[in-house]
């Protein structure tokens, strides 16, 4: 039996059975489909600020999370992103999240239960600014307030070829992050800030919708190398 949002609690074997199809709901009737990833999370539970899906999939692009990947996270939250990232790297991936905070790591890892990637997360409840112990890691994703900060942990801790990944909500907090990256031994260093517009199509007209998701926070990425070549890095 599960709980379905303003219908009551439903037989699964009943929804199953009944894929695609219409089903009738006292007076009501609904289409059931199996739930997709952005249902999945959607059904999670909020507690800090998320990182949004469109934010989500540009880190997830631009830090090459792939499957197989081992990612150091700082930051967890409720967990929103830590559930891409664990979805990203797959059952043989692995991610190893920091919250320095107890009651959000707790919330962030019914989550991950809840969302079926608990077996490939680690939780520490720690503070990343004090080192990342692990080497030869494929990226480390940050959403702190001061990810200048971990810049030098990071490239201690990823391979030749790995990903640091950002999320600042202010320019501020980006030129302090950049100015650290630059005096490491990173390349292809570039920020980038997303902004979404779903367009409403109708048969009087397409338009673009009067709610756009504007700014939400700017993702700032870079790769380790061992040695910089002139003009790869900002100044």
């Amino acid at each position: 039996m599960v709980p379905v949002e303003g219908l009551g609690v439903f037989d699964t074997t009943k929804l199953l059975a009944n894929l695609g199809q219409k089903i009738d709901v006292g007076k009501r009737s609904v289409l059931v489909l199996p739930a997709s990833r952005r249902d999945r999370m959607a059904g999670l539970e909020r507690g800090p600020q998320t990182i949004g899906v469109k934010d989500a999939a540009a880190i997830l692009f631009w830090a090459d999370i792939s499957p197989d990947a081992t990612v150091v996270e700082a930051g967890t939250g409720s967990g929103w992103l830590t559930v891409a990232l664990a979805v990203a790297v797959g059952r043989r991936g692995r991610v190893i999240t920091y919250e320095r905070r107890q009651d959000f790591a707790s919330l962030a890892r019914e989550n991950l239960r809840r969302a079926d990637v608990i077996d490939r997360v680690e939780i520490r409840v720690a503070d990343i600014r004090s080192g990342i112990p692990e080497r030869e890691i494929d990226a480390v994703v940050l959403d702190i307030p001061d990810p200048w900060t971990v810049v030098e942990a990071a490239w201690d801790a990823l391979r030749v070829g790995g990903s640091i990944a950002s999320f600042s909500p202010n320019v501020e907090q980006v030129r302090e992050t950049v100015a650290a990256l630059a005096r490491c031994h990173f390349v292809d260093l570039h920020t980038i800030e997303v902004i979404e517009r779903e367009l409403e199509v109708r048969d009087t007209g397409t338009r673009p919708s009067h709610a756009p998701i504007g700014h939400t926070g700017y993702m700032t990425f870079a790769r380790k190398v061992l040695d910089n070549l002139a003009g790869d890095i900002a100044p």
